[in-house]
């Protein structure tokens, strides 16, 4: 089942960011790689059940703990994520938010031409 229609929160972002880096791991090792402040390790461990319950993230049992993996492919997600915010905010125009950030200053020469460089390479 495809669940990148589904939305995550800030929270469950930031946990599945982790697992994502890891590909496999235990909740201490999730803990581990949080940014300070950490979050206590009950907290992470109920993220993780409400994120396996949206079918984000998937375990396996080693005795009374669970290894858990992303069950969603960071790129789906992210390319999900990438339209809705490109059809709300710029209205379904991927020109439109590049000459955003182009005018915004916040893209520079370099950047639009690696930009310019990866369209190339898909057509």
């Amino acid at each position: 089942m495809d669940n990148t229609h589904k939305t995550l929160t800030r929270a469950e972002e930031e946990i599945m960011q982790v697992l994502w880096q890891l590909n496999k791991g235990f909740i201490k090792d999730i803990v581990d790689l949080l940014p300070e402040p950490k979050p206590h390790y009950n907290t992470v461990s109920t993220i993780i059940k409400i994120l396996n319950d949206k079918g984000f993230v998937g375990f396996e049992s080693f005795g009374k703990a669970n290894r858990y993996f992303p069950l969603v492919r960071k790129e789906d997600y992210s390319r999900k994520t990438m339209g809705e915010f490109v059809k709300k905010y710029f209205g379904n125009s991927y020109h439109g938010m590049v000459s955003f950030f182009a005018r915004e200053k916040d893209i520079s020469i370099k950047e639009l031409e690696e930009i310019l460089s990866e369209l190339k390479k898909q057509q």
